[in-house]
């Protein structure tokens, strides 16, 4: 299978990934709180995508375990992210997500039995690397594990468990699949609304219909490029690739704050974008090819 596009288009959707704290927070300056705009955002896209799932439903009915768990892994992973980065401090949720490399190569090959050559443990290596000097972790707090650094984990591996199964599960339809992520994002956030007390308030029509547009536009296509790009490639490779997604949102922070970018932070986007790069430039027959599985 040759996967040249794939990985472009899972680097257009990464970088927009990226870019999503644009919208995030024009809607939170708008009077918007991160649990409504979660599940406005989910449940418009999850909206958008009921036809697809309905005209689909021969090709999954008889699945409906995988498709549960579709939802449960991807739910978990954008509710997840969205609370902890809500509530937690930001560089040390993006630290605990971009876990995600380790978590993709583990479990791609236990469940989907995918090679694990030098080249993939390099480009992990670097993406790490490059991610951790990025968010300068040697000048992080790292006193006690709370409930958000749980989060963040939780969030990271439930990545990688909904890449690995929409990778099993390639005779479910993408859209179908995704669907099934967008309501259990829906559903795990609105059962946090009617548990979790808040004096917030719904801004005006204005804004909502913005989040509505954020979720059933912007969320919807990017995920979709995303989860089909994923189908399309080792759980290892897609992962590194993914993180190209830091790159774009500190660069993107640097250039519209004005805040200009550090040599810390310039030498860990190369390294990311290096790794990207290798995975991303080798055919299928050379990624198998290479070295011998561990």
């Amino acid at each position: 299978m040759n996967t040249r596009f794939a990985v472009l288009i899972l680097f257009l959707s990464s970088a927009a990934w990226g870019l999503t704290w644009l919208p995030i927070k024009a809607l939170s300056d708008n009077g918007l709180d991160g649990l409504h705009l979660i599940f406005i955002a989910f449940c418009s896209g999850a909206l958008l995508l009921l036809p697809w799932l309905y005209a689909q439903r021969q090709l999954w009915r008889k699945k409906l375990a995988l498709m549960g768990m579709v939802a449960l892994a991807g739910g978990i992973a954008n509710a997840s992210f969205q609370t902890a980065i809500y509530h937690g401090d930001v560089i040390r949720v993006m630290i605990l997500f971009y876990m995600l490399p380790v978590w993709s190569v583990i479990g791609g090959r236990i469940f989907l039995g995918e090679r694990i050559d030098a080249v993939r443990v390099i480009a992990v290596l670097l993406c790490l690397s490059g991610a951790f000097i990025i968010l300068d972790v040697g000048h992080t707090s790292w006193t006690g594990i709370t409930w958000i650094d749980l989060l963040a984990m939780a969030s990271g591996m439930g990545l990688a468990a909904t890449n690995i199964l929409f990778r099993f599960t390639q005779d479910i339809p993408v859209m179908s699949k995704v669907a099934a992520m967008f309501i259990g994002c829906t559903m795990l956030i609105g059962m946090s609304l009617l548990v979790v007390s808040s004096t917030a308030t719904l801004p005006g029509t204005g804004t909502i219909l913005w989040a509505v547009a954020y979720g059933a536009l912007w969320l919807t296509l990017i995920t979709t490029g995303t989860q089909w790009s994923v189908t399309q490639m080792d759980a290892g490779r897609s992962s590194v690739i993914i993180v190209t997604e830091l790159v774009v949102a500190v660069a993107s922070t640097a250039f519209i704050v004005s805040a200009g970018l550090q040599m810390f932070e310039i030498i860990g986007g190369a390294m990311v974008l290096i790794a990207a790069l290798l995975e991303g430039s080798r055919s299928d027959e050379a990624a198998q090819a290479a070295g011998s599985s561990l």
